[in-house]
């Protein structure tokens, strides 16, 4: 791919008559999950009485009728989609079905529903995963589509750029002012710590407590420690995406991330160091690496005034803070 291809960003469009109330009534679809549950408890902070959740027991958003009652019924002003089935590499390549289904199923219901019940404005969250496998760094918005994607991953994120394209073809038909953000790799708060089905960081931090409390000599890290990843607080992914509902932007796509990356291995290292870890790294080579780079480009946010405020040490010794609260403390 040439890195000097760059194609013009189309401005998103703003709708400044649609004010985000304090007593508007907004859901948040997925509040149980880690990056739900922080737009929530960012919601509620700024002072948002009227805010809107159901756990998966009370509505299955895979569930096109059951969904279109609850949105008729409850006429939210503005939505959050936040909800889906997310997980690592293991996770992404072994449940390839699962990921593609309930992901595309909970999307479709939920934008559908919310035009047939005249919500005012959706913000939709997808992940980095959408752009190419090799990509130019850091990656613009508008090199979605652009190249293959990586295989491990490629059915969660075709999901999501179908959730891109519901969101762009429901404005463009419809009017409606549906917006999409991108974000990083994101962990903290509620994060998922499965030893198989986690994302990088997560896992690494329980790894390292694990090796940590019972004593062992190494730390196992899938791969080889080369790729590069770039990580998100997903409390500053709340006040993002709280941060661009307030501004009334109506369409588009836009990045959310640090503009930084480092190594598996550094970060593998930074976490040994947070937890306490003293042992040695190896790395287990018959593993995935995944995308060897994804460093997204931030300038839209940052030229909107939104810049990333919790550093990566900081946000892993929070997170490691949720772990020992959440499965116990250290031995």
């Amino acid at each position: 791919m040439n890195s000097s291809r760059r194609m013009a960003i189309r401005p998103m469009t703003t709708t400044n008559n649609l004010p985000l109330d304090k007593d508007a009534r907004i859901y948040v679809a997925g509040h149980r999950g880690m990056v739900g549950s922080a737009i929530e408890r960012r919601l509620v902070a700024a002072g948002y009485s009227n805010v809107l959740a159901r756990s998966h027991d009370e509505l299955d958003l895979t569930n096109q009728a059951d969904v279109f009652a609850f949105l008729r019924e409850e006429r939210p002003d503005f939505i959050f989609l936040a909800a889906g089935r997310v997980g690592g590499i293991h996770a992404n390549n072994t449940y390839r079905a699962d990921f593609i289904y309930r992901n595309l199923m909970i999307e479709a219901n939920v934008i559908h529903g919310a035009w047939l019940a005249g919500v005012r404005r959706l913000l939709f969250i997808g992940s980095s995963c959408i752009y190419p496998r090799q990509c130019p760094q850091p990656i613009h918005e508008d090199y979605l589509l652009s190249g293959p994607l990586e295989k491990t991953n490629e059915p969660y994120a075709l999901a999501k750029i179908a959730g891109v394209k519901l969101c762009e073809s429901y404005n463009a038909q419809y009017g409606t002012s549906y917006f999409s953000v991108m974000a990083t790799n994101l962990y903290g708060p509620n994060d998922n710590y499965d030893p198989d089905n986690s994302h990088v960081l997560p896992s690494l931090i329980r790894k390292a407590h694990d090796a940590k409390v019972t004593g062992s000599h190494e730390l196992v890290v899938w791969g080889s420690g080369a790729p590069r990843r770039e990580f998100l607080y997903v409390d500053d992914m709340a006040d993002a995406c709280v941060f661009l509902m307030e501004r009334g932007l109506g369409d588009g796509l836009v990045n959310v991330g640090t503009g930084a990356d480092l190594t598996i291995r550094e970060l593998a290292e930074m976490v040994m160091d947070v937890v306490g870890f003293e042992g040695a790294i190896r790395f287990d080579s018959a593993k995935p690496d995944g995308t060897p780079r994804k460093l997204l480009n931030v300038d839209r946010m940052t030229e909107m005034g939104w810049q990333a405020k919790t550093g990566l040490r900081e946000g892993i010794a929070k997170a490691y803070q949720d772990y020992l609260q959440r499965f116990g403390s250290p031995r």
